[in-house]
């Protein structure tokens, strides 16, 4: 797991612009599941002008009926592992490659808190599912500060790795 500090100031996920490049680039179209960031990071996107030629549709499925009605995740599964989990968020990814039409994705699920976390998984951990290609990446952080903070560093994070894994 990495522990990643955040300054106090909540600063703007990353800026999409390269990410919309390499896309573009690659003839390739994005999908977003998100569950902690409400949406932030498919906002982010189609901040950016013209994101329609590179960002396919997002996902919000924040509870876990979401999660099973919009991605096709068993309850099983969220029940055996919980929706905090490396095993859900590889299903997120794979699920919202499997219910669009893009060939890139990224999901993510966490604890922003206050409240929520437990030993295992205390506020400020998050998932992250990246598939590019028939590649899957999943990665556990756990991030400091506020709600809005880790909510902020979970979509930076997820746009940042996202351009490094298409790089």
């Amino acid at each position: 797991m990495n522990d990643a500090l955040l300054n106090s100031e909540h600063q703007a996920p990353a800026n999409p612009g390269l990410l919309a490049d390499l896309l573009i680039k690659k003839s390739l179209k994005l999908v977003t599941a998100e569950s902690c960031t409400g949406g932030m990071i498919a906002a982010a996107c189609t901040d950016l002008a013209g994101s329609s030629a590179w960002f396919e549709r997002g996902f919000v499925t924040y509870s876990n009926d979401a999660k099973a009605e919009s991605l096709g995740i068993s309850a099983t599964l969220i029940a055996d592992h919980g929706a905090v989990s490396e095993e859900v968020v590889r299903a997120m990814v794979q699920g919202a490659i499997s219910h669009s039409k893009a060939q890139v994705a990224v999901a993510v699920t966490g604890v922003a808190g206050p409240t929520g976390g437990s030993r295992d998984k205390p506020v400020g951990t998050v998932w992250f599912g990246w598939l590019v290609g028939e590649q899957v990446t999943a990665e556990r952080m756990l991030f400091k500060g506020d709600r809005a903070a880790v909510r902020a560093a979970t979509a930076r994070h997820a746009l940042q790795r996202l351009v490094a894994l298409l790089s």
